[in-house]
């Protein structure tokens, strides 16, 4: 991947505006690499395919991750004695009050159009190339055209999710400008058009030449997009294609696109050897030393407590920690559960009591743990330790915001306040989803980033049987996946004798299952709740324009066409 890095850290702003600039194309270069001295093997190819997928790979986490995430009612970055305030701007994202100058609205804005480009120039390329010379087959020529059509269809789509008004780059080469701005309704029927063509010249899993295909686009993968585009159809472009979305997410469970299977365990989508995952649809390739984004400060290695990767974890190569994302909380500093419905992630988690997944995360040895939270006091060294703060107290998590410090479990601070610029480092939950094993494992930091599972097709699909009134088959469908969270026979599976699926229900248990995916904000809006739910610190919007972000102030001076989007 060392080929693609220096792609990686272009500006999309740069490259569109480059289009409207003088260029004299008649410059002799002798000692860069152009498009026409680069593809001399099919290697080269290769690589000039590959270049957008490495960068795909960083469009996950900090930014884009912030505008899913921070802004709904499950993770939070509050303001710890100043660490984490930031100028604000965490508490803009919760409190829905960005500007059109947020660095992080700017940073996805351009790291999603700039994946835009980058796969364009090569499915340019490689349509412009002539198959024979680099000892390649049509079909496999089409194959790698396809796969880069979905790959610019996935970063349009999550353009179209949090942009709405945005622009559809369709070719590069030659252009002296930037695209114009597109509808929502144009922007759906190019992805969904995309998607559509390309699915035909892909892959099935267990085709001849996909048993390494992890990081590849399949059929599966392309028929999830589009899944997902018309799941929140209603949302986009206000019409209802939740009946396409249930025949997509049928037929991939029933293997039209090859064999995928839901894991027994809960961790196994996210362990070390998660690319042999059977309910692995799509995933970009991670392991020590290489790509490894999701195990970066912009996303999970900042969602641990101080000191606790090394001496918790005993993984000592990252440096210590630091508590940028945490569980938002469900109880205020007196220990009394908030009566709003929304948010209270570890709440909702609790109410069944027998999910394994409640277990405080501990390594077990040999690439294997428990648990997927950080609560209470966290003990090392053979229980004889316990971890601390950066400050020198004692760390006891809670499920609650404020100035606990030295405050003993049970005891309550004479500070009552619980909000975003009132947190301390003994404030929320914390989430460890992807395993952190030790230096010394050979396994450390080995897991694959998983984008689509087969869990979201089943979630997908029993949303769409519950919209269309048939709750006792979604309840079903979200059971094949709930079974691995809680012992033989629990009453905590929908059905007689346990819970009821309801809508709220249903919300909390994408929640639940999708905690700190990068997914929350979509959902919360398909719902209702985003602009008009309460949660912690957090009241009902004045009108519902937040439901999609503004056009960032720095592509508006460099795309001069584009008009902001309402409200801003």
């Amino acid at each position: 991947m060392k080929y693609f890095k220096t792609y990686a850290g272009l500006s999309a702003a740069v490259i569109l505006a480059g289009f409207s600039g003088c260029t004299n194309l008649d410059e002799t270069l002798y000692d860069r690499i152009t498009a026409d001295n680069f593809l001399q093997t099919k290697d080269d190819v290769y690589r000039d395919f590959l270049r957008t997928f490495e960068h795909g790979y960083n469009t996950i986490q900090d930014a884009p991750y912030q505008l899913q995430e921070l802004s709904a009612d499950q993770l939070m970055t509050p303001n710890r004695e100043g660490d984490w305030f930031d100028g604000g701007q965490y508490a803009r994202a919760h409190y829905h009050t960005w500007t059109i100058q947020e660095g992080y609205i700017n940073g996805t804005w351009t790291l999603l159009s700039q994946g835009n480009v980058l796969a364009t120039n090569s499915l340019e390329d490689i349509q412009a190339l002539d198959p024979a010379r680099f000892n390649m087959t049509v079909a496999e020529q089409k194959q790698l055209i396809a796969e880069l059509r979905v790959m610019r269809a996935w970063y349009h789509l999550r353009l179209l999710d949090l942009f709405r008004n945005i622009q559809i780059v369709t070719k590069v080469k030659g252009e002296t400008t930037s695209p114009p701005q597109s509808t929502p309704q144009e922007a759906f029927t190019f992805i969904e058009t995309e998607l559509k063509e390309a699915l035909p010249d892909l892959l099935a899993k267990g085709d001849q030449g996909t048993a390494q295909f992890q990081g590849r686009w399949t059929k599966a993968g392309a028929a999830a997009l589009l899944a997902r585009l018309y799941l929140n159809a209603k949302v986009y472009i206000d019409q209802d294609h939740y009946t396409d979305c249930a025949t997509l997410c049928q037929d991939i469970i029933s293997g039209k696109y090859g064999p995928y299977a839901i894991e027994s365990r809960w961790d196994a989508p996210f362990d070390w050897n998660n690319d042999q995952s059977s309910e692995t649809i799509f995933a970009f390739p991670g392991s020590f030393g290489r790509s490894h984004w999701q195990y970066t400060s912009g996303m999970y290695f900042w969602g641990l407590p101080y000191n606790v990767p090394i001496n918790y974890f005993k993984f000592t190569d990252f440096g210590g920690g630091n508590p940028r994302y945490a569980l938002q909380p469900g109880h205020d500093v007196e220990n009394k559960e908030y009566p709003f419905v929304q948010g209270k992630p570890f709440v909702k988690f609790q109410k069944y009591a027998d999910d394994v997944r409640l277990k405080n995360y501990q390594n077990l040895g040999n690439s294997t743990r428990e648990g997927m939270f950080l609560k209470g006091y966290l003990l090392y060294n053979d229980g004889k330790d316990t971890i601390k703060s950066t400050r020198g107290y004692t760390l006891y998590l809670r499920d609650q915001v404020g100035l606990f410090k030295y405050t003993k479990p049970g005891q309550v601070p004479a500070n009552k306040v619980s909000d975003m610029n009132n947190a301390d480092q003994n404030s929320g939950i914390f989430m460890v989803k992807y395993p952190f094993y030790p230096s010394t494992d050979p396994n450390k930091i080995e897991a694959d980033y998983a984008e689509i599972r087969l869990a979201e097709i089943h979630y997908m699909l029993a949303e769409c049987k519950f919209r269309a009134g048939d709750p006792v088959a979604a309840a079903e469908l979200l059971n094949t996946v709930r079974r691995r969270n809680y012992p033989t026979g629990s009453s905590s599976l929908y059905g007689t004798g346990g819970a009821i699926l309801t809508e709220q229900e249903l919300l909390d248990e994408w929640g639940r299952e999708f905690i700190g995916e990068g997914r929350r904000r979509i959902d919360l809006i398909r719902f209702g709740k985003f602009n008009t739910g309460t949660w912690w610190d957090k009241s009902p919007d004045g009108d519902d324009h937040t439901k999609i972000y503004p056009i960032p102030l720095n592509a508006l001076n460099v795309s001069p066409q584009l008009k902001q989007n309402p409200g801003y």
